[in-house]
């Protein structure tokens, strides 16, 4: 059984030539290709004949994989929003740029307002003439300065970010000590400037792992079907830099605002503010009415996104 990996940090044969330069009208292109189901970019252009017919050619699509970096401080999350400047929206215009049409992007987290990515994973449509390592570049080249793509990879058929993924791990950052409150510090971690009873945020820590219903720790959410999440991994480490703590959860899914529902709950634990004893009561919760406030957007970072191995199509290269 081949392994899964974090990413971080044939259509054509089957269609042979049926369709290419075959002369359809619109109606049947657009019966031709639901019938085929297969991704595909139609692109028509006009027949110099009586009957006005549209010639039909054909160029192969398939799915790639972006993984990539981006400040959140000026975005308004990542999901698209009819006014505010959102990541989803950025790249979508560039890539439009670059295919020529209108490509919707698909991403494995929906991060907030104020959190940033170092390994998001994106996922589109794009033709058999970009390669990887050119769509990067051409990507990096259009992209504004607050998006960075770390790695371009083509999947295979059905890959989609979000619903490929199997685990997505975040880190949230704390800043302990007064220099916290430094303009270059602040937008990248929450500028607490207090110490943390590290001996509670472990404790807490323990009693997060396994599989949980999280509506006690996490927003209610119209669309979401059931609030169940599988934690593998969670644990406070001192930052290398040492500045801080360093809080790290990784899990198969996780719902709105629930890492920052978490790390609230857990510094008012480590700060004396709550008993210890609240935190296994709050994972029983039918409600969050009882957790703490969520923390601050600006210390959460998406940091890496798993999937199977066998969905990439060609070893990454980065």
């Amino acid at each position: 059984m081949r392994g899964r990996r974090f990413a971080a940090h044939d259509d054509a044969e089957h269609l042979g030539g049926r369709f290419f330069g075959e002369r359809l009208t619109v109606g049947e292109r657009v019966q031709c290709a639901a019938q085929r189901g297969v991704h595909e970019e139609l692109r028509l252009s006009p027949l110099s004949n009586s009957d006005n017919e549209l010639h039909l050619s054909r160029v192969t699509s398939r799915p790639f994989l972006a993984v990539i970096q981006y400040d959140g401080g000026g975005f308004a999350g990542w999901q698209r929003q009819p006014v505010d400047r959102t990541v989803q929206a950025e790249i979508e215009t560039v890539l439009e740029r670059l295919m020529r049409h209108r490509t919707a992007v698909t991403g494995a987290g929906r991060t907030d307002t104020g959190v940033h990515a170092l390994g998001q994973g994106v996922s589109f449509l794009g033709t058999e003439r970009w390669q990887p390592d050119d769509m990067r570049r051409a990507l990096n080249a259009l992209l504004p300065r607050d998006i960075w793509v770390q790695q371009v990879c083509v999947m295979r058929a059905g890959f989609d970010a979000r619903r490929s993924a199997t685990a997505r791990r975040y880190r949230y950052l704390i800043g302990t000590d007064e220099a916290a409150a430094s303009p270059f510090r602040k937008p990248y971690e929450w500028a607490l400037g207090r110490e943390l009873d590290e001996r509670a945020l472990h404790g807490a820590a323990v009693a997060l792992l396994g599989e949980h219903d999280f509506r006690g720790l996490a927003a209610a959410g119209a669309n979401t079907s059931h609030y169940r999440c599988r934690v593998a991994l969670a644990h406070w480490a001192p930052r290398a830099d040492g500045m801080g703590m360093a809080f790290t959860v990784e899990a198969d899914r996780f719902l709105h605002h629930m890492v920052r529902f978490i790390v609230g709950t857990m510094v008012d634990i480590a700060l004396g503010r709550r008993s210890p004893d609240d935190f296994p009561r709050l994972l029983a919760a039918t409600d969050n009415l009882a957790a703490s406030p969520p923390a601050p957007p600006q210390g959460l970072y998406l940091e890496a996104v798993r999937y199977p191995s066998d969905l990439y199509a060609a070893e990454p290269t980065t």
